[in-house]
């Protein structure tokens, strides 16, 4: 039997994944992420668009930005919210079309 040379991720490697996942384990802040693929938008249309109102969308991209997954700009009065970087777009679109393939025959994304 071949053996392999494996060895675990290390286990403050492990711990910062899973506080991501658990990031990406809420609907509304999935949602936020899903939108925000698209390219930077602020509270109050990500709120529009979610149809939740701005308080929550707040709290929600406050915890997005605590966990690196959201950069913030500021212009005059209005705060902007975009990706933090590549890799989470990547998790979130994975995320969903895994979704999609526990729910279709042929999932969306395929046809």
């Amino acid at each position: 039997m071949p053996t392999t040379d494996r060895t675990a991720p290390a286990a403050a490697d492990l711990n910062a994944a899973v506080d991501v996942l658990r990031l990406l384990a809420d609907r509304t802040r999935l949602a936020i992420l899903a939108l925000l693929e698209a390219g930077e938008m602020g509270v109050g249309a990500l709120a529009d668009t979610l149809e939740r109102p701005v308080p929550a969308v707040s709290q929600h991209l406050a915890k997005l930005r605590s966990g690196n997954l959201v950069t913030s700009r500021r212009e005059g009065t209005a705060v902007f919210y975009a990706l933090s970087n590549p890799h989470i777009s990547a998790l979130v679109t994975n995320a969903l079309q895994h979704g999609e393939h526990l729910r279709y025959p042929v999932p969306p994304h395929h046809r």
